[in-house]
């Protein structure tokens, strides 16, 4: 969105007006050529990871075993869901879940509406693992922890994990439900303490975690790595799902290695860091984004189709906002409009780099697809979000190019497409299979209530996270400097204001998975995982395009580093 050097006097006759275009100064890729080491898919499997996937095998059936033998009590089924929840497991039990929490939500009112049944950690993680299931349960059944004076009772404080379970439970709150309200304040309040106090209690690890990454919020990655590494020191822990959770996540990431190694392997061949020096150098970051809307091993064609999008989407987007001019981007946003190499000749050359890969990438998907007789009517629904999206980045850059201040109404119209979220989660269904029918795409390409909710989570985070940088360049107004000018207030109260949208945006999503849900939880699933990841990537800064740290620090736990076994 750059703009052009004006004179009053005008430019002398026969001569070229000279164009200044802003200059981001992004960081250079802190991985360079790490991952190209990991292109190795035309080998063989070793003789090792063919075992290990043995070894995997046996202990998924004895997992299996101890979910379906039916010798355990309602307790230590829900505890054994959790573990297996949090270690990463559970996309190997989906149908066993399926049955026990179906069979579970049953009974639930009638089971823990009882006075007697006073469990805080067993009611408050039953009905979390409903309420993430889709299961409209009531929260009602903690109002049997409230004194005669409406509020929670004392002696609940010396509960560490049932006060964990009832904060974790809070975050699945819809709107209106003032007991989880007061329960998150007051669970909040003293699991804070305890990590000031001297309680030698394992279960302080997670409490650290949990209050800063509730795992309503969390990727699944992430979570397993955390817990694998605490999950001996709990008194119930099994070991036997320990050693599942340490083969599983080292199978998984080695899958994630090699698809990163070819996914960097096409990166660095288009040779964007020499064409296209003024646009983020994130292939790993993308990749990494993407491993968190689905990790699974069957996603892997999706993930793999997502994150090359995501990541020319970036490049993209640094053309619109740190690189081109208005006539630029008209030519470009005509194009891709189009969505015909034969417009390639219209563009400035540093465009052409960028075009034809964007289209390439779009047709050998759907080319494969039609090979291997899968569905590809998404793929019409993925390039119309796409050229809207452009559409709006050139509204934003009309914008920039007259200085023009919006509304704030006005700014979310159209930076709720900005932030790319309504294109991503379209393209997140082209290649789920089966489950993603025309019905599906109709009804993502409408701007459901959960999709504008995680849109809103994006765009506000964003721009609370990244005001000051923006402050430092040619650009847009942010939502931060429209509501300071338009209600008068200090940026610490707009901050506070656009936080509560952020949590209100999280129960329209909360809301929005309970059944009857408008689609199957798959689809609703890599939805609410856009926004986790959000949630991750910008918590105290833009760790997307400020890498260098934290960010880094979560890819090598997650994609370098092995589980020591």
């Amino acid at each position: 969105m750059a703009l052009y050097v004006q004179s009053t006097s005008g430019p002398p006759p026969n001569v070229v007006p000279e164009i200044t275009r802003k200059s981001a100064s992004f960081h250079p890729s802190v991985w360079g050529d790490k991952f190209l080491a990991y292109d190795n898919s035309n080998e063989a499997k070793s003789v090792d990871d063919q075992k290990e996937e043995e070894h995997l095998k046996l202990l998924k059936q004895e997992a299996k075993k101890m979910l379906t033998a039916g010798d355990k009590t309602r307790k230590e089924l829900i505890s054994l869901v959790d573990d297996i929840q949090r270690l990463g497991l559970s996309y190997h039990f989906e149908a066993e879940f399926d049955k026990l929490l179906q069979k579970i939500n049953d009974s639930f009112h009638e089971y823990y509406g009882s006075k007697n049944d006073d469990d805080l950690h067993d009611i408050s993680l039953c009905f979390r693992l409903l309420r993430q299931q889709g299961y409209n349960v009531s929260s009602a059944v903690f109002y049997k922890f409230k004194d005669s004076n409406g509020k929670f009772k004392q002696n609940l404080v010396k509960d560490v994990r049932g006060m964990l379970s009832l904060f974790e439970a809070t975050h699945l709150r819809v709107h209106g439900e003032n007991i989880l309200e007061d329960a998150l304040e007051f669970t909040t309040t003293h699991l804070h303490l305890y990590l000031n106090s001297d309680i030698d209690n394992p279960l302080i690890d997670l409490v650290g975690r949990s209050l800063k990454y509730p795992l309503r919020k969390s990727l699944n990655r992430l979570v397993a790595r955390h817990y694998i590494t605490i999950y001996h020191k709990l008194d119930w822990h099994n070991q036997l799902l320990l050693d599942f959770a340490k083969c599983d996540f080292n199978l998984v990431q080695k899958l994630h290695q090699v698809e990163l190694g070819q996914i960097t392997r096409w990166w660095k061949d288009l040779d964007f860091a020499n064409k296209l020096p003024f646009a983020r150098d994130r292939v790993v970051e993308c990749y990494f984004w993407i491993t968190g809307v689905y990790f699974e091993p069957y996603y892997a064609k999706a993930r793999a189709f997502v994150t090359k999008v995501i990541t020319l989407t970036s490049v993209v987007d640094d053309i619109y906002d740190a690189y081109g001019i208005v006539e630029e981007l008209e030519q470009f946003t005509d194009a891709i409009g189009k969505w015909d190499i034969r417009t390639i000749d219209q563009l400035p050359e540093y465009m052409r780099h960028c075009y034809q890969p964007l289209l390439d990438v779009f047709a050998q998907a759907e080319e494969e697809s039609v090979k291997e007789g899968r569905p590809i009517h998404g793929f019409g629904y993925a390039k119309e979000a796409f050229k809207r999206l452009t559409r709006a980045y050139f509204h934003e850059a009309k914008w920039c190019q007259v200085q023009y201040f919006p509304t704030l109404e006005e700014y979310m119209s159209i930076t709720l497409v900005t932030a790319g979220y309504k294109m991503l989660s379209v393209t997140s269904f082209v290649l789920m299979g089966n489950v993603a029918t025309r019905e599906a795409f109709d009804w993502i390409s409408k701007e459901p209530l959960i999709e504008r909710a995680a849109s809103v989570i994006n765009r506000l985070h964003d721009d609370i996270v990244g005001h000051e940088f923006e402050m430092q360049r040619p650009n847009i107004p942010t939502s931060v400097d429209i509501f300071m000018k338009q209600y008068g207030v200090s940026k610490e109260t707009t901050y506070d204001a656009l936080q509560k949208r952020v949590i209100n945006a999280w129960k329209d999503i909360n809301q929005e998975c309970l059944h009857p849900a408008a689609v199957p939880m798959p689809l609703l699933t890599r939805v609410i995982n856009f926004a986790c990841v959000i949630n991750l990537l910008y918590d105290g800064d833009d760790g997307y395009t400020h890498s260098s740290a934290r960010t880094k620090d979560m890819i090598t736990s997650t994609l370098l580093d092995p589980v020591p076994v």
